[in-house]
């Protein structure tokens, strides 16, 4: 979904973007492994200006199911871990950490992509809004 022309204008385009850096940003702050901060800032985001642009909504649901994905894939590997008693904390911690690499290239490329006026999707999403 990454096409090479801008669709949107320079108002659309801050929001776009920004919705991804806030979406991160209160991931980090408030629970980094879980991301229901950034969750909550595209949820906002997106119920805010879903029926002015069709960019910002676009861009809003894909942090929103990014952040909601990287939610889930924090609680099975929680859940992962306990049900092995520890061990699986072998293979956990270097999965987390892959994924934290992951959720912060994944994040500037979106970014970068809603600055730009680009349309990007996530990699590794459960789609729930859109």
């Amino acid at each position: 979904m990454n096409d090479e022309t801008p669709i949107s204008n320079d108002d659309s385009n801050k929001w776009a973007g920004g919705v991804h850096v806030a979406a991160f940003l209160l991931a980090l702050f408030t629970s980094w492994c879980a991301g229901v901060g950034g969750m909550v800032a595209a949820f906002i985001v997106w119920i805010a200006k879903k029926d002015e642009s069709p960019f910002i909504r676009a861009h809003a649901a894909e942090a929103f199911n990014f952040n909601f994905s990287m939610f889930l894939y924090s609680v099975i590997a929680v859940f992962f871990a306990l049900m092995t008693l520890g061990l699986g904390l072998i293979i956990v911690i270097p999965l987390a950490l892959v994924l934290a690499v992951v959720w912060l290239f994944c994040t500037i490329k979106a970014a970068s992509a809603g600055f730009d006026g680009l349309p990007y999707s996530y990699p590794i999403s459960i789609k729930l809004l859109s």
